[in-house]
């Protein structure tokens, strides 16, 4: 059987960047083929060509789809032979139904009037073949991620999808939704539906794709057979162009004294006052150590961390904060700042950072006071700041005036950092700091992280991914419903340990 698509030679460039070198991919009828590769490696710039996003005529190379030479002026004729492409950032409409977003575009209609009928019957079906029960008249604001992921695919369908692109589909899910959208995957193949599908995550690649291209610098650098068996490593070292020994820098901590201690925290909805987010939390990071926070998602973490963090999150916040043993005020941003704290969020396009500025304006947005003379920014203090940072985090980019904007996932976590820094803080507090990036880039900013605590540094660091705290910190405390319900040391510390402590506690600490 023909492949029912190839990618020939395809050669992407923007203005002083050659985003795509010759890069070539083939892919089978009816197979799961994952993509690979370091941020900034050429990935979805590849899919944005084959879907219309970059128009013919905007890239050299050919695509062969159906056995044909496709020319696709905009994601509109693309999607009229059945290519569909599901972005990272989620193109859904949040204050529309399910039904609205579904059709939105291609509306179902009689006589040039919507039919709502029809259009509900429809929603309906599609959703039951994407696993949703919800009515079609949800609005996409009052369901979680997870499940706007699979409206996102519904929708696909809506278009009679043939070959189905997902770029970092599981990004932004927990653990069961993530294996929810796989096991769809797989059944999806089982139909007969193609699958290209980007993911940083190994694992779940190793658990559906028959075959994986890894790109590299923007070329193709090899074609794995998965049938053939392929491990993890050999994909890393083709991404990476090395090989990675471990996949987490030696910890050697110098522990001091205690650096920041938070004593029964309190903390509720910041639209529902009477539901209670965070239960009488208290913990402690000391100087020079990583303490972690593990717990499913809806736990509390990151409203914990924004609550203690200028009370960015939440209503009638109540509790004690303290630095060197003396009480701080915490209760404004600025006052947290100034007590010496930092919070590089999970979100960093949203709330991290401002995209449309160069790395130089964003790397003292933080500490405006740090550049400024009188009351003036002075520039060329900006200008040596950022070029330092830039220097010292490798952060990959023609200069300091480069759009954050266009630069990879990693690249951005690493301008963020950079801004922090610049703060002088004590306590850094970390939201899921390595998500929606590679291994390579993952592992330069565990080596920021490490160098950070050696240097007396307080690390307060919440990750979804439990190898993730398991190999950088000292110390994991378990959140769950709110509370604290454990605290493990490193040696006593495992995925086991972890979720004992969670499934232990479910439903018994809402009291």
């Amino acid at each position: 059987m023909a492949p029912i698509l190839e990618m020939r030679g395809i050669t992407k460039t923007f203005p002083g960047v050659k985003a795509l070198d010759n890069v070539n991919l083939t892919v089978e009828q009816g197979e799961i083929h994952a993509i690979c590769g370091e941020n900034g490696a050429g990935k979805s710039t590849l899919m944005k060509v084959l879907s219309g996003v970059y128009p013919a005529g905007s890239y050299e190379g050919d695509i062969v789809y159906d056995g044909e030479v496709r020319s696709f002026r905009d994601i509109r004729d693309s999607e009229h032979v059945g290519i569909i492409i599901i972005h990272q950032e989620l193109a859904l409409v949040p204050l529309l139904s399910i039904a609205e977003n579904i059709f939105l575009g291609n509306e179902i209609s009689r006589g040039g009037v919507i039919d709502w009928n029809e259009s509900f019957r429809r929603a309906e079906e599609l959703l039951r073949q994407v696993g949703l029960s919800e009515p079609p008249t949800t609005l996409i604001k009052d369901m979680g991620v997870g499940k706007q992921q699979l409206v996102e695919i519904a929708k696909a369908l809506s278009k009679k999808v043939r070959l189905l692109i997902l770029d970092e589909p599981t990004a932004s899910l927990n653990e069961r939704d993530s294996q929810a959208l796989l096991d769809l995957l797989l059944e999806f193949k089982r139909q007969g539906l193609t699958s290209i599908m980007i993911s940083h995550k190994l694992n779940e690649i190793s658990r559906v794709a028959d075959s994986i291209t890894v790109i590299r610098d923007g070329s193709t650098v090899s074609t794995l057979d998965c049938k053939a068996g392929v491990s993890e490593d050999q994909i890393i070292r083709d991404m990476v162009g090395r090989q990675l020994d471990d996949r987490y820098p030696p910890r050697h901590p110098k522990i001091g004294d205690v650096l920041f201690e938070v004593k029964n925290w309190n903390a509720y909805h910041h639209l529902n006052t009477q539901r209670q987010i965070v239960k009488d939390v208290s913990f402690n990071v000391r100087r020079g150590e990583i303490v972690g926070i593990a717990g499913l998602m809806g736990a509390g973490r990151t409203e914990l961390a924004m609550s203690v963090f200028g009370r960015s999150y939440g209503r009638n916040v109540s509790g004690e904060a303290l630095m060197g043993g003396r009480p701080v005020d915490v209760s404004t941003i600025p006052k947290a700042i100034a007590a010496g704290l930092a919070y590089v969020t999970e979100d960093r396009k949203q709330y991290g950072l401002l995209l449309d500025d160069d790395i130089r304006q964003n790397i003292s947005l933080a500490n405006l006071p740090g550049i400024a003379k009188g009351g003036v920014i002075d520039e060329d203090r900006e200008r040596k700041v950022a070029e330092d940072y830039r220097s010292n985090l490798r952060i990959r980019s023609s200069d300091i005036f480069h759009k954050t904007l266009n630069l990879s996932g990693g690249n951005q976590q690493k301008v963020v950092l950079s801004k922090w820094l610049f703060s002088d803080p004590e306590l850094l507090i970390l939201d899921e700091p390595t998500r929606g990036i590679d291994v390579g880039a993952k592992f330069e900013i565990y080596s920021i992280i490490e160098r950070l605590a050696g240097e007396g540094k307080g690390i307060l660091m919440i990750s979804s991914e439990m190898p993730e705290l398991l190999g950088m910190c000292d110390r994991i405390y378990v959140m769950n419903e709110g509370r604290f319900v454990a605290e493990l040391p490193r040696g006593e510390a495992t995925q086991e340990s972890i979720m004992r402590a969670i499934i232990r506690t479910a439903g018994r600490t809402a009291a």
